[in-house]
């Protein structure tokens, strides 16, 4: 389709939107591209558009490829199949929820697992139909709390979900293997830069579960490599190698000391050195990782009522609230306020211990590091006060242990083959083994093929489509604008956009000229038919000087020459009797667009 830029619907802008805090954002709105209708909610103008439909295109083909098929599902939903799989509570206020005015209750669909399954279920009734996979393209919708970088992280978003439903857990390693080939495909084809890592599951379920995150600065995902072993994770799925267990028999009594105005851990560790004497007991210097910190907060199981949770890490660790809600998923998490402090006078800020959680049956999850047999430095649960020597196992017991200490640099792979090094990413895949979560929630059974029921097992496979746009352009641009890879972008791509076209293009000109000069590839002149010779002489007559009594141009070459220029409009004189030839021209979008001038839009004249 021939696109010309005297009809295109565009408006492009000087300057960078207010909120755009990242380069996709900019350019793609600036580029007119896409336009902000409400936080998190965008339209698409027609190039942004062609750019969404051909990434559609990759990721359709690559599915049919692996033999999927695709279906439609509404994206407005009754409540309860997803109350059914609990998911109408857990997931919380990220869901859009709203009423017909039969006070019926609806949401809009973030995912469509629970669609899926019914759908299986009622067309589905042996073992002779499977195994089958179904996907959509559709637009999916999340109440963001802080919808952010245009449509990276938007409220409604359009995302290809696709379900795999086999009869055993060898299917659904199968089905999970041509999916992940599919994903690397699709990336390789768009020329997206991006890394496989293993990642956790939230509020899909499942087991197996990995992650496909575009290599970006501007990512919200940190995910960690080992280059001695190839280990990669995103951070919420790092796991923590325990050390061994300590023997304690000789290990000193636990002390409760004065330690006054040490409410922070570098405070603590300035006495302890100082005028502690801890060090001197230790025999060596005292750091943050031989205090241990514990830190508050609340959660909620859905449908339950707020619970106080204790955690403690090591005092040279930060808490990363991504990696502890991962753990504690589906429950809510929230830190405690002064109010809740208020309500529970036994929680001494700066000073809170392990021995009055345990006598207030308040939960307590430490680091897999805070193992039997380590001796640590901590709250006393009095004003001023600490325990020193406090020995895990004899003078404390956990209740289990929790992810939730924050990953660094320099941590040692949980393969132990080497250390960890932490970069950033977008998360633009996710693919899940998720077994018979949903199969089970909807009573999902086939005709096996010794005669009894077979309960199916399922694989869950998300793309975000919109996002991928958004991915693009953050990868592919430089300091004139965008520059899309591939066949990406919203046209064909401009034959000078490589050296390899520049030079194909000089060649091809060249063959033109000749043509046009009658010669052939090797300089001969080419032999005309007798239709080209009588063409080139009433052309030859148009052009020669007209002449008094009759000479040179006669009625009749008038006549011809006149029909021949309204058949050829490039012909002579031909310009402008139907608008200027050389405005309407045909436009192509070249690798090197950008989001200023013509490169604003992508488009470059043949």
């Amino acid at each position: 389709m021939i696109i010309r830029l005297s009809h295109l619907f565009l408006r492009t802008l000087r300057d960078d939107p207010a909120d755009a805090e990242v380069a996709s954002h900019k350019l793609l709105v600036r580029a007119g591209y896409v336009r902000r209708i409400a936080p998190g909610v965008y339209s698409w103008l027609p190039l942004g558009l062609r750019v969404l439909r051909r990434v559609e295109q990759v990721v359709r083909e690559e599915m049919d490829g692996i033999g999927a098929q695709e279906i439609s599902l509404p994206a407005l939903l009754p409540r309860h199949p997803y109350e059914t799989s609990n998911r109408w509570a857990e997931y919380g206020d990220a869901l859009f929820r709203l009423q017909d005015r039969k006070g019926a209750d609806y949401l809009l669909g973030p995912t469509h697992e629970e669609l899926f399954t019914l759908t299986v279920k009622g067309e589905y009734s042996s073992y002779k139909d499977f195994p089958v996979t179904l996907y959509q393209v559709k637009e999916k919708y999340r109440d963001e709390e802080r919808p952010r970088a245009g449509i990276l992280r938007g409220r409604e978003f359009v995302m290809k979900d696709s379900y795999s439903f086999d009869l055993d857990d060898a299917g659904l390693d199968a089905s999970y293997q041509a999916h992940r080939g599919a994903y690397r495909r699709i990336f390789d084809r768009l020329g997206v830069e991006y890394v496989i890592v293993s990642a956790t599951s939230g509020a899909m379920g499942g087991s197996a579960s990995e992650e496909f995150l575009a290599v970006s600065e501007a990512g919200e995902d940190t995910y960690v490599r080992c280059a001695e072993t190839g280990y990669a994770a995103n951070v919420e799925a790092v796991t923590t190698p325990a050390p061994p267990a300590l023997a304690w028999d000789d290990a000193p009594a636990a002390l409760v000391r004065d330690t006054p105005g040490t409410e922070t851990i570098e405070a603590l560790v300035d006495w302890a050195n100082g005028t502690g004497g801890v060090a001197d007991e230790y025999g060596r210097a005292v750091t943050a990782g031989d205090t241990l910190k514990n830190i508050l907060v609340k959660v909620r199981e859905p449908g339950r009522e707020w619970q106080l949770l204790a955690v403690g890490v090591p005092g040279d660790r930060e808490v990363d609230g991504k990696r502890l809600e991962a753990s504690l998923e589906p429950a809510e998490v929230a830190m405690l306020d002064a109010g809740d402090f208020a309500a529970h006078p036994f929680l001494v800020r700066g000073y809170i211990g392990p021995r009055a959680l345990a006598e207030h049956g308040v939960r307590y999850l430490v680091d897999p590091r805070v193992a039997e047999g380590t001796r640590w430095i901590t709250g006393a649960d009095e004003y001023g006060r600490h325990a020193v020597g406090l020995v895990a196992g004899r003078d404390f017991t956990s209740d289990g242990t929790i992810e939730a200490a924050d990953v660094r640099d320099g941590d040692p792979s949980p393969d132990g083959g080497g250390v960890l090094r932490a970069a950033r990413g977008i998360e633009i895949g996710h693919i899940f083994q998720l077994g018979r979560k949903y199969t089970d929630a909807f009573a999902v059974d086939v005709l096996g093929e010794n005669g009894k029921p077979v309960r199916p097992t399922m694989g869950s496979y998300g793309i975000g489509i919109s996002r991928l746009v958004a991915v693009l352009a953050e990868q592919h641009h430089d300091d004139k604008g965008l520059r899309w890879p591939g066949g990406s972008g919203p046209g064909r791509r401009a034959p000078g956009d490589s050296e390899q076209g520049r030079a194909g293009e000089g060649r091809r000109r060249r063959t033109r000229r000749r043509s046009r000069r009658g010669r052939c590839h090797s300089g001969a002149r080419r032999p005309q038919s007798l239709a080209g010779r009588q063409v080139q002489g009433r052309r030859a007559a148009w052009r020669a000087p007209r002449r008094r009594g009759g000479a040179g141009l006669g009625r009749r070459h008038g006549r011809v020459a006149r029909q021949d220029e309204r058949r050829d409009p490039h012909g002579p004189g031909g310009a402008g009797r139907r608008g200027d030839p050389r405005r309407d021209r045909p436009l192509v979008f070249g690798a090197g667009d950008a989001a200023r001038g013509v490169r604003d839009h992508g488009l470059r004249r043949l």
